[in-house]
């Protein structure tokens, strides 16, 4: 590895020896070297042991108690000082050009304004995981293209707003400027925070055209599991007080789409989980400072019919 190194990769871990050791082994092996710092959120088995045993190349931090994703990301981009941050999952396998990828994306420009760059990531069937983010007019944020085919995407249409949690690239300047990750969110909805906190400040996100990985999914929380909905809930409640939207004039379609997706929710999983943890993301958010919605930022051709048909698996696929 260089001695100065353009980019630091950040993998949070939370267990899961068999995949973390896959994706931390293709970290390693990239066309262009980077800094690889792993961070172990206090893993409930011996995966930060054997991650110590098995790579000791890595820079490898250990939370003393668990702290949850966006707090762990935190700690790992404290630790690099590279011009550029990646993080990564430890649920994701990188191809060995994503960092020369990346850093071709945000070339070194002091004068720049691109402060994010989304990655095109594969699912392991072959379709789209995710390629960025989309944000309708109240806040709700949207994976891009997931279940599309690969011929479907495109880097601009819908506009990227910013990249994914899954495989995120931010230039370290613009984080400078406007912080890391909000540490009231324990996980989910943190790159979608951060994305409206950046386009606020006038940075902008560019998209990265090549696969640079592939997306295994649900690794830390369970897709669709309890845990999942709940906090995936808890970041909804918690944004839409941040960013004042149910004061706004969309508050009213807020509400609205809240509720069909409450029932739904109660309907399909005969539980309140979801709607119990927006209630608890709705009285956090009375701790945040009120930010206003970036328009700018919003994607505002997403109506009311579109924003609640894009909460579906088939979305993208059907589009294509």
């Amino acid at each position: 590895m260089s001695a100065d190194p353009e980019i630091d990769i950040v993998i949070p871990v939370y267990g899961g020896w068999d995949f973390v050791r896959t994706c931390v082994r293709a970290a390693l092996d990239q066309s262009v070297a980077a800094r690889v710092i792993v961070v172990d959120d206090r893993s409930p088995d011996d995966t930060a042991d054997r991650i110590e045993k098995a790579f000791p190349e890595v820079t490898l931090l250990r939370n003393e108690v668990n702290l949850g994703f966006a707090r762990t990301c935190n700690v790992g981009m404290a630790a690099g000082d590279a011009r550029l941050v990646m993080l990564v999952n430890s649920d994701v396998v990188l191809e060995p050009g994503a960092v020369a990828a990346a850093i071709a994306a945000l070339p070194d420009d002091p004068a720049s304004r691109i402060g994010s760059a989304a990655t095109l990531l594969l699912a392991p069937d072959g379709s789209v995981d995710s390629y960025g983010i989309v944000a309708d007019v109240t806040g709700a944020g949207f994976v891009r293209f997931h279940g599309a085919p690969l011929s479907a995407v495109h880097a601009s249409v819908p506009p990227v707003l910013g990249p994914y949690g899954a495989v995120a690239v931010y230039r370290r300047a613009a984080l400078d400027e406007v912080g890391t990750f909000d540490t009231n969110i324990f996980m989910y909805g943190e790159e979608l925070d951060l994305a409206f906190r950046l386009r606020a400040a006038r940075w902008g996100c560019v998209a990265i055209t090549e696969p640079v990985g592939t997306h295994l999914g649900g690794a830390s929380a369970g897709t669709e599991s309890e845990r999942q909905r709940r906090l995936s809930g808890f970041a909804r409640g918690y944004l839409l007080r941040k960013y004042g939207v149910l004061r706004s004039r969309w508050g009213l379609r807020a509400v609205a789409v809240e509720a069909v997706v409450s029932v739904a929710r109660l309907v399909l999983r005969r539980d309140l989980v979801s709607l119990r943890g927006r209630i608890e993301g709705w009285r956090r958010g009375a701790e945040a400072p009120r930010l206003p919605l970036p328009l700018d930022a919003v994607d505002a051709t997403i109506d009311l019919r579109t924003s609640l048909r894009m909460r579906g698996d088939g979305y993208w696929a059907e589009r294509a």
